[in-house]
């Protein structure tokens, strides 16, 4: 039966799950997972968008009740391994198969057909970010399905996170980023630009090619204030990136440490936002990541007698690792996959104008929360 006449007997709703967090660590008042994946379905404004992860948790539901008699917190990364292979050939048939049909229909079920690869890996990721929040709301303890995944994908749907530094770690890199100049060294012009770049790359997730190829002619304002960086993606691609609080306040203040206007009347359309020290131009991506590798080492021997993962982890660092951070940051804080992928521009979805201005929207606000200013030091 469909999602909105599900009534899951107690033994297997999730009340008692196996990898349920304590009831008083959880910020959630769901006593079961039905309602804590409402909860969650709720987070998201979207018809569109809450309809599609609705599907894909409505299946994974059914199908851990009804073919694993199992709640979906008791589920183990067994069972989505097993879960994937299901959603290649649904069996029973006639159990799960069967033309669309309306969804009070007693002939309604949750499949039409075999998903294709890339479907699969769609439900994956969607079922993934799902349970990064139900984690990150301390209702269960782990991910039965990270890392999953989908042989035969054009591209997988999960967000590449496994490059990227967790909160609480790049929380102690941009704290090591505050002291370049007492503690290591660097100069003050060189230690500005790369505590700009850190800001900068982190809230927009931009490709090391984007950064140095972006000027102050692509910022534009939108119809409600918001800000947009306007620019030229892989493969030629035009598209824009929000610009939240944390990069524009970074951008500002990197602006008046160079000497220049913070008013975007008075900018010069071709000025680039990374600069020479000298301010004779922009650099190039070999020199960023030069820049960011001089860092990187220089963070890893600072901490390397307290925090050897972390060291280790910033000796492979790439400056795409500032993208993937930003990723899977913004996941893990709430923001919808459909709004990380359009910032990412990994992906086109494609809506009709009727939607265009509200996603949007959606969009501005949930970046500009996830990455607001950074308070000073």
């Amino acid at each position: 039966m469909p999602w909105e006449s599900i009534r899951a007997l107690h033994d297997v709703d999730g009340s008692r799950g196996t990898f349920r967090a304590p009831k008083t660590m959880c910020a959630l008042e769901a006593d079961n997972d039905y309602q804590a994946i409402g909860a969650w379905l709720e987070r998201h404004e979207a018809t569109e968008t809450q309809r599609a992860y609705r599907r894909e948790t409505e299946r994974l539901l059914l199908w851990a009740i009804v073919e694993r008699s199992k709640a979906l917190s008791s589920l183990t990364s067994e069972d989505a391994t097993a879960y994937r292979a299901f959603l290649r050939h649904p069996t029973p048939r006639a159990r799960w198969v069967a033309p669309a049909r309306p969804r009070p229909s007693p002939e309604w079920r949750p499949f039409t057909g075999a998903l294709s690869p890339d479907s699969i890996a769609y439900a994956l990721s969607v079922i993934g970010a799902m349970f990064r929040w139900l984690i990150g709301q301390r209702y269960v303890l782990t991910n039965p399905f990270a890392g999953l995944k989908v042989r035969g994908a054009q591209r997988n749907g999960e967000l590449d996170i496994s490059r990227a530094f967790t909160a609480g770690e790049w929380a102690l890199i941009r704290t090591i980023a505050d002291g370049l100049e007492w503690s290591h060294g660097w100069t003050v012009p060189a230690a500005q630009r790369l505590r700009f770049l850190l800001d900068f790359g982190y809230a927009t997730g931009l490709r090391a090619g984007e950064l140095v190829g972006v000027t102050l002619g692509g910022i534009k304002s939108g119809a409600r204030g918001e800000r947009w960086l306007h620019l030229t993606g892989k493969g030629a691609k035009a598209g824009k990136v929000v610009l939240p609080p944390l990069a524009r306040f970074a951008l500002d203040q990197y602006l008046a440490q160079r000497g220049l206007s913070v008013t975007p009347a008075r900018w010069a359309p071709d000025t680039p936002l990374l600069g020479h020290l000298d301010e004779s131009g922009g650099i190039t991506t070999p020199r960023l990541r030069e820049i960011l590798r001089r860092f990187f080492s220089t963070a890893a021997s600072s901490i390397e007698a307290e925090h050897p993962t972390l060291a280790g982890k910033l000796r492979r660092a790439t400056p795409h690792w500032l993208r993937h951070t930003h990723a899977s940051h913004a996941l893990a804080q709430g923001a919808t996959l459909t709004t990380v992928r359009d910032n990412l521009r990994h992906v086109s979805i494609t809506t009709t104008s009727i939607y265009l201005d509200d996603d949007e929207v959606q969009r501005t606000r949930e970046l500009e929360r996830i990455f607001a200013r950074r308070e000073s030091p």
